[in-house]
């Protein structure tokens, strides 16, 4: 082993520097270097095989020549998670989960195991095995195939999977492995960019899908340094608050499937129960006799959603009103508002105006400006929208209403659900007017406030 050496790396980009600094060359973050003591490490174990950065020496090739191989995956037996990760699970890849504690991660993926009927491993650095199997019979689960292992040495671990050769690893969590290579204790950025490292080159050269379980800091990300975001095939994140009984499994980064799908979960006494409809579950207590109160079709991944969004509009005592939003973003918001005001003819400057998606769902796609701006003026007027009337559409700064993708399919979704009015963009309205459905096509903001109001 060679001496070691330190470097020093930012955990926000992953840009290294020599020495220590207070703010980030690459990010200009602050506070974020933390020391890395590096070795070159010694490679050992069986010889590996190509089709991979690093596995034979570096020879270039046409791309034209490489022949196109099917990827290879494996249905985990539940079906949301498997949507999410794109179609199942690909052999040899490496998915990192995280989430708030207690939020589900280790109950799915010891649901995950037990459906798989091929050989499985689950390593524990946090639990016992005694308190594993406990929440696996707690959950009704047939633990009687499942093999566990409690250790957090990342050179052992790899050494065991290499002789039980499981279809998949679970590493629950990446955060309590260390490597003898790295003086650091575990948890620091060095022992999880190393631990992690060496996994992703044995899922490679084996073939094993690998299952990293992510603690997240107070700002929601993953601990440690964002370069473990980058070595990894895919990011989920689960979603939701600590009092809902939904969860909401969402896709950051997958090489091999839709960014930004979307699972939905429901947490019960047996564990998470996937939610086949989710837009049901986020309708399932809209009131039709409130006002500040729109319907949006929104999309998520390659699924449509049926979400309702709630505006409060108030008299401010304040000099500088109130902007709050909850599953929006707040800037976007502060912009429709000027909007409203500048081709909509309404001025909210001395009210308070607080926007919330219901069900704890985070909207990030630009289709909500249009049912956004309409709940805001249904409540600042007092006027009731009705309880069968749903929108969708971008507002851009000129007040008109620009199309989104996929029009047809969120016209199809508000059309299955029993809605009877749909306000769209002028360019998303079909030629045909399916039966039983009212399409108002709008192209400015002013046709829309006039056809609701």
């Amino acid at each position: 082993m060679a001496k070691a050496k330190s470097v020093f790396v930012c955990n926000q980009c992953g840009g290294e520097a020599s020495k220590w600094a207070g703010q980030c060359a690459d990010c200009s973050e602050w506070n974020t270097m933390s020391e890395l003591r590096v070795a070159k490490p010694v490679v050992a174990g069986p010889t590996r095989q190509g089709g991979y950065a690093g596995a034979t020496p570096g020879q270039i090739r046409a791309l034209s020549s490489i022949e196109e191989k099917d990827e290879v995956r494996q249905m985990l037996g539940i079906g949301e998670l498997d949507r999410v990760l794109g179609g199942g699970l690909v052999r040899g890849s490496v998915v990192l989960i995280g989430g708030d504690p207690g939020i589900g991660k280790s109950t799915l993926l010891l649901q995950a195991l037990a459906a798989l009927p091929k050989p499985t491993l689950y390593v524990t650095g946090e639990e016992s095995l005694g308190q594993v199997a406990s929440r696996g019979r707690r959950l009704g689960l047939d633990i009687t195939r499942l093999q566990a292992l409690a250790e957090t040495e990342i050179e052992q671990i790899i050494d065991i999977a290499r002789r039980e050769k499981p279809d998949l690893l679970v590493i629950d969590s990446i955060q309590t492995m260390y490597s003898q290579a790295i003086t650091a204790a575990p948890g620091s950025v060095s022992q999880v960019r190393d631990s992690a490292a060496q996994l992703v080159r044995f899922a490679k050269e084996s073939g094993t899908a690998v299952f990293l379980v992510g603690h997240v800091t107070k700002e929601g990300g993953i601990a440690g340094p964002r370069v473990l975001e980058h070595m990894v095939d895919a990011v989920l994140y689960f979603e939701g608050d600590a009092g809902s009984r939904f969860r909401v499994l969402r896709a950051f980064k997958n090489r091999f499937g839709a960014v930004n799908e979307l699972g939905v979960f429901a947490m019960g006494d047996k564990g998470l129960k996937e939610v086949p409809n989710p837009s049901a579950i986020f309708l399932s207590g809209h009131e039709s006799s409130a006002s500040g109160s729109m319907i949006m079709v929104t999309r998520e991944g390659t699924r449509p959603l049926l979400v309702e969004v709630q505006a409060l509009v108030d008299q401010s005592p304040l000099a500088n009103p109130r902007r709050v939003t909850l599953g929006l973003e707040q800037n976007r918001l502060a912009m429709l508002l000027a909007v409203l005001h500048r081709h909509g003819g309404i001025s909210l400057y001395d009210q308070d105006v607080f926007v919330n998606v219901v069900g704890g769902l985070r909207v990030q796609e630009t289709a909500a400006d249009l049912p956004v701006l309409l709940a805001i003026l249904s409540s600042f007027r007092d006027r009731k929208l009705g309880s069968r009337i749903a929108a969708f559409g971008e507002v851009g700064l000129s007040g008109e209403i620009r199309p989104v993708p996929n029009g047809e399919e969120r016209i199809r979704e508000a059309l299955s659900h029993g809605f009877e009015k749909l306000i769209v963009p002028k360019a998303n309205a079909p030629k045909k007017t399916p039966a039983g459905l009212q399409i108002v096509a709008a192209e400015r903001l002013s046709d829309a406030i006039s056809a609701v109001l």
